[in-house]
């Protein structure tokens, strides 16, 4: 069992208070307290392997009942999932823990012009964890946050004006920014690093740079709003291939599954073998940089990535398969180029349902799922709700999806 987490037992089990404190934490929580019964010491990583892992859901009934504070500076509040009730949150304290992550990783210097294009609002942590990061390098920040398509050209001129070393955002976003150069001709000499959170690195990311700033290198930051930036890359290492911080501990089960304990005091999340849904494995890394790494090997549960944002599916079918007249439901992702272009929500309806019933389906879901509002806001005609005569089959089996991810050219 030891062989499955990130650190040797030497380095982990003297730092096994903080896992402790969040057992104890949790075991406070009635709702919670069962779960843990019998599970009274974390004093090896066998003991903490022995736990049950803990999933979204238990951690959205933790963090409602615990309310956790910051010891110094503010308390931060933030979206942590895509689904379709009231938004779950995450806590982080001033600061978003970045000064582990600047201790590690410094892709950013005091003579950069860095351009943080990741969204600002509707509760996401990745603008605000990217400006912490930045203000500890010292650069100039330019926080443009999210730019509607008709912008694009003036600001990429600006940017281009002011010798933007350093750009910033999700790799979806990334794609329509440099595609838009690149399509129009812009170049930005001076780039030289693109930083990037949020979702899986797109090869074609690869192609547009080396058309608009053949000198820029892919640095990258991985984790979620509830375990914070877990581990990094640089331009050296594979783009899925991470190097652990010293502060997350991953463990992998027979699976695959990664979970996430932390080993920060500072943590307001009880992080404690937290399973976000992602699988991976232990590589070695090409960059040689010492210390384990963590290969990244996708989602492994019913979230799937909606341009940058995940998408829980099961709750989104769940919700239309309550609506009166609805006997069925399917959610229909097509992709062009690699990026999400539409989502559908496909509903099989009975004799019985209502006049209007698509339409007004659609707009409770685009108003009350944060991933649709946000994801959707500037183009909301690709997100559709729409009846069928049939679901699509898999014509060889016969098994109808809840989830169909098509690809168009």
């Amino acid at each position: 069992m030891i062989e499955s987490f990130s650190l040797p037992p030497e380095a982990a089990e003297p730092h096994l208070r903080v896992p402790r404190r969040a057992l104890d934490l949790l075991k406070s929580v009635p709702a919670l307290a069962p779960r843990y019964a019998g599970h009274e010491k974390v004093l090896t990583l066998e003991d903490l392997a022995a736990l049950p892992p803990l999933v979204k859901d238990d951690l959205n009934v933790a963090l409602a009942h615990l309310r956790p504070a910051a010891e110094h500076g503010a308390t931060w509040l933030f979206q942590s999932g895509g689904s379709t009730g009231a938004p779950k949150v995450g806590y982080a304290p001033t600061g978003f823990y970045m000064d582990g992550v600047h201790a590690h990783w410094q892709p950013l210097e005091r003579d950069d012009v860095f351009v943080n294009a990741w969204g600002a609002g509707r509760m996401w942590g990745a603008h605000f964890l990217a400006a912490a990061f930045a203000d500890l390098s010292g650069c100039q920040v330019i926080a443009l946050g999210s730019v509607t398509k008709d912008e694009y050209g003036d600001w990429l001129g600006f940017c281009a004006d002011r010798e933007v070393t350093a750009f910033g955002g999700t790799p979806s976003v990334l794609r329509l920014w440099f595609a838009h150069a690149r399509e129009h001709g812009i170049r930005l000499p001076a780039l030289r690093k693109v930083l990037w959170l949020g979702e899986a690195w797109h090869p074609q990311l690869d192609e547009d740079l080396a058309e608009v700033a053949p000198d820029a290198r892919r640095w990258g930051m991985f984790g979620s709003t509830e375990t914070w930036v877990a581990g990094t890359n640089t331009p050296r290492c594979p783009a899925d291939v991470f190097h652990l911080l010293p502060d997350q501990l991953v463990h992998l089960d027979a699976d695959g599954l990664m979970d996430f304990t932390t080993l920060n005091p500072d943590m307001l999340n009880p992080v404690l073998r937290y399973r976000t849904g992602d699988a991976g494995e232990f590589t070695a890394c090409p960059c040689g940089r010492p210390g384990r790494t963590l290969r990244v090997l996708g989602r492994r549960d019913s979230v799937v990535q909606v341009r940058g944002l995940g998408l829980h599916v099961d709750d989104l079918l769940a919700r239309a398969e309550r609506e009166p007249g609805v006997t069925r439901a399917q959610v229909v992702v097509t992709q062009r180029r690699g990026r999400v272009a539409t989502v559908d929500v496909l509903l099989l309806t009975g004799q019985d349902a209502p006049p209007g019933l698509a339409e007004g389906l659609r707009r409770e879901l685009m108003s009350a799922t944060f991933t649709l509002s946000t994801a959707f806001q500037h183009d909301p005609e690709s997100f559709r709700v729409v009846t069928a005569d049939a679901l699509i089959s898999n014509e060889r089996t016969g098994k109808t999806a809840g989830l169909v991810v098509r690809d168009e050219p």
